[in-house]
């Protein structure tokens, strides 16, 4: 039984199609990795999902309902997903407990006591109980992206979307990022990642997903695509980003 199913997902920018007929399932449980070029439709692909874009052919469904139903609340559809941006995205005003406690409190319903409680064993937990009160400007870039991801944690997810979530650190920090997210899977959350960090998509993915020009090209297990890739663009996306390494 699949948690997601993205059937035949179309989405166009005046003349150009940026998701090109996307057919994807994700189980309970299972990590995905969409890997591909700047450009292939992974982030884009992220935020129809979250119904941040209307997509223009297909359906996407969530625990069997269908959530591009017109008649769909894409509220009630966005408590059940987190998603965390490269950018952070934290309210620079609050600190990083009121930053956690927010959605509980406010969308979810959950009193105060128990928020924090739940924020403060989270932010313990991913090794930042130190930091509950303090705001996002004082902290390091890796720090803020830590706590974007408990953020996102924090409303107890059915499915949480990574959007390149370590693209805008410091390459010392983000080892700190990635183990939060190690951790996640450990944990048994499901999640879909668009990713840049082709060892940890290695190291973490369930399934790999190569994106290009919106299409889907190829799908299979870390071992599959890393290495013995089947189709030609897929090498050679692979052997540009082991040369740039190289370089």
């Amino acid at each position: 039984m699949s948690l997601l199913t993205i059937d035949g997902v179309w989405k166009q920018y005046h003349d150009h199609s940026v998701l090109r007929g996307i057919d994807l399932e994700v189980a309970p449980h299972e990590v995905v990795c969409l890997i591909g070029a700047s450009g292939s439709g992974k982030s884009t692909l992220l935020r129809c999902v979250n119904l941040l874009e209307t997509i223009d052919d297909g359906a996407i469904f969530l625990d069997d309902a269908e959530i591009t139903d017109v008649r769909a609340d894409p509220d009630e559809v966005r408590k059940r997903i987190g998603m965390v941006f490269q950018s952070y995205n934290l309210f620079p005003h609050m600190t990083v407990l009121d930053n956690i406690t927010l959605a509980p409190r406010r969308v979810h319903g959950v009193r105060p006591r128990e928020a924090e409680e739940q924020a403060r064993e989270l932010l313990d937990r991913f090794g930042l109980s130190d930091k509950a009160g303090e705001y996002p400007d004082r902290l390091s870039g890796g720090q803020q992206q830590r706590v974007a991801v408990i953020r996102a944690v924090a409303t107890q997810p059915r499915l949480l979307l990574l959007d390149e979530v370590t693209s805008a650190l410091d390459p010392a920090l983000v080892t700190e990022v990635l183990g939060v997210i190690r951790e996640l899977k450990d944990a048994g959350m499901t999640m879909i990642l668009a990713t840049h960090e082709m060892g940890f998509a290695r190291d973490i993915a369930d399934t790999v997903c190569f994106l290009d020009g919106g299409v889907l090209l190829e799908r299979g297990s870390p071992e599959q695509i890393f290495t013995a890739p089947e189709h030609p663009r897929t090498r050679e996306f692979l052997q540009r980003i082991l040369e740039a390494r190289r370089m």
